[in-house]
């Protein structure tokens, strides 16, 4: 049976201790943050229209996803290893997809995210595995006690996260207090070489150029425009509905130090290259993997 809980949202101006901060006049589309009923009805309906437009109806999908669960969770497989029987918790999960995974190789799998619309096809898509999935609408921060009084044998999240939170420290500390002792976070995420300080151009390897103009020490947050619409039918430009939120770009070092300071046990940090092509942004890290532990 698939769950959805619906757990507390915050909102307002950005702050320390915050995440997904909003601008003036306007609201996050993400966890740690609310919005007005019709924006967020708009919004919704956005989300899970570029899911179907993306990865087709939660019922095509989940054919795909039957036939090998495994391939979608590359390239974080290896540190999962055995999943039977294990509870792991996808914060910010998004569609469900990894999650949906999980529970078709036996997990016991649950996704926090904000968005409704991510909950809803991922929901579908549970149940067209014909798996069950817990999927609380929530506040990564605060999540309800259903699930932050849950013991997990694995907490991850990946690519596009720590970028949203004005302050690490929240975001790791939550994770490590998921977990059961002995229990393994994994965070894969964007390498902050290629985020904050190579601007590349191009759109094969034959004429990409890269250009060293960032900062990579720049602590400032950056107003973002988000929307699904490149997801959309035709692209949809003008239709989706668009939220600006703050980012804030960390380096490598407080990424690592933040789970330290968690209490995290560091076993492993990756550096990745472009793993979807060889040649492709060569020499350049474009992701980065870090497996920790809680004692």
């Amino acid at each position: 049976m698939n769950e959805n809980v619906n757990g507390p949202q915050a909102g307002g101006r950005p702050e320390k201790e915050g995440l997904f901060a909003a601008e003036e006049g306007r609201q996050s589309p993400e966890p740690g943050a609310g919005a007005s009923g019709h924006s967020e009805e708009v919004w919704n309906e956005d989300t899970y229209s570029a899911w179907v437009r993306r990865f087709g109806t939660p019922e095509e999908a989940a054919e795909k996803l039957r036939g090998n669960p495994a391939i979608r969770l590359r390239p974080l497989d290896r540190h999962f290893g055995d999943v039977r029987g294990k509870r792991i918790m996808n914060l910010m999960g998004s569609n469900g997809m990894k999650a949906v995974a999980l529970a078709l190789l036996g997990a016991e799998a649950s996704v926090a995210d904000f968005s409704e619309g991510n909950a809803a096809y991922a929901e579908r898509l549970a149940e067209a595995a014909d798996v069950p999935l817990r999927y609380y609408v929530s506040d990564v921060l605060k999540l309800p006690p259903e699930a932050a009084e849950r013991a997990y044998d694995i907490v991850f999240a990946e690519q596009g996260i720590v970028h949203y939170f004005t302050d690490l420290r929240p975001f790791m500390e939550t994770a490590f207090k998921l977990l059961l002792p002995g229990g393994t976070f994994i965070l894969r995420d964007f390498h902050p070489v290629s985020t904050k300080l190579i601007h590349s151009r191009g759109s094969t390897a034959k004429v990409r150029k890269h250009k060293v103009d960032g900062d990579y020490f720049d602590e400032s947050l950056e107003a973002k425009t988000v929307s699904y619409s490149k997801y959309l039918p035709g692209g949809a430009l003008g239709q989706a509905e668009e939220r600006t939120v703050y980012w804030r770009r960390w380096t490598l070092g407080e990424i690592v130090t933040a789970a330290a300071e968690a209490g995290f046990r560091i076993h492993l940090l990756e550096e990745e290259p472009n793993l979807s092509s060889d040649t492709f942004d060569k020499g350049i890290p474009k992701t980065f993997t870090l497996v920790a532990h809680k004692p």
